[in-house]
């Protein structure tokens, strides 16, 4: 999993997978979901980041268990 911040473009972007994106979908406005060939959710992008995250430029990192 990659997570990357534009904050130049106020884009969050989280790639799950490196699968090649076959259809993007707006699910809600400003939250773009990112599919491969088969359905799978691949990658999304959160636009107008630092109003819809708090603090789109730090990443917490936990393994539950």
């Amino acid at each position: 999993m990659k997570v990357t911040y534009d904050p130049e473009m106020d884009v969050l972007r989280i790639v799950f997978s490196n699968a090649p994106v076959e259809e993007s979908d707006e699910d809600k406005p400003g939250v773009i979901m990112d599919y491969d060939q088969e359905g799978n959710l691949v990658g999304m992008e959160i636009l107008d980041a630092s109003k819809r995250v708090e603090n789109p430029g730090s990443v917490e990192y936990a393994v539950a268990g």
